[in-house]
């Protein structure tokens, strides 16, 4: 099969961090546990991070392409806070 007819890997992740400060992060990744321990170390971690820490995974979608992950996390930063405390239950 050539790489043109692969079907995009559905191993993306998109997830949602409180920060030490209230704060929620959002991105994406292959290994959400490995980013929260990436943020929490500091190396490789987002400049969102600098001066606060991850506290816990709030929430994370499974299934998706980076494509659609990229999407997705666009679409949830783009929400305000009231709207993504509704969608995380809060």
């Amino acid at each position: 099969m050539s790489d043109s007819n692969k079907k995009p890997e559905l191993n993306w992740n998109v997830y949602i961090i409180e920060a030490s400060d209230g704060s929620f992060y959002t991105g994406i990744t292959t290994d959400v546990e490995r980013r929260f321990e990436e943020h929490a170390k500091g190396k490789k971690g987002a400049k969102f991070f600098n001066g606060k820490s991850p506290v816990r995974i709030l929430y994370q979608e499974n299934n998706h392409n980076r494509s659609s992950a990229s999407k997705r996390e666009a679409q949830i930063k783009a929400m305000t806070r009231l709207q993504k405390e509704k969608m995380l239950g809060l």
